[in-house]
């Protein structure tokens, strides 16, 4: 299995801008499929992004699309969240998961793998 750690999080102005970093260590990060999900206490966990293993492929939710953008390099084993124009409801805690059976997916049962987290709270 692949594990994960997030990093980057914290507490920015709504308006502002944080990039989340994904770091893998174990198998490739070639061999998967990355999805940033994101979860407030007692609500179900909200897809945010989702990357193919290539690269080639992105998709985002509606709520933010066009303000956050995923990347990857398999080199270094990362994948980048940057999130810009952030709102108050972006805040949450975001995980990063990884995908070994799908070329993306939008859906958190198919993934495997899931780092522990990491805090984004966005003020007024």
């Amino acid at each position: 299995q692949v594990q994960l750690v997030e990093s980057g999080g914290g507490l920015v102005q709504a308006g502002g801008s944080l990039r989340l970093s994904c770091a893998a260590s174990g198998r490739p990060l070639s061999n998967y499929a990355i999805g940033w999900f994101r979860q407030a206490p007692g609500k179900e966990r909200e897809f945010v992004s989702a990357i193919n293993w290539s690269g080639s492929r992105t998709y985002y939710s509606d709520s933010v699309k066009g303000r956050f953008t995923i990347s990857r390099n398999n080199g270094k084993k990362t994948v980048d969240l940057q999130m810009t124009s952030l709102k108050i409801e972006d805040t949450d805690v975001y995980y990063c998961a990884a995908d070994l059976g799908s070329d993306l997916s939008i859906n958190y049962l198919n993934y495997d793998s899931w780092g522990r987290g990491t805090q984004v709270t966005v003020s007024s």
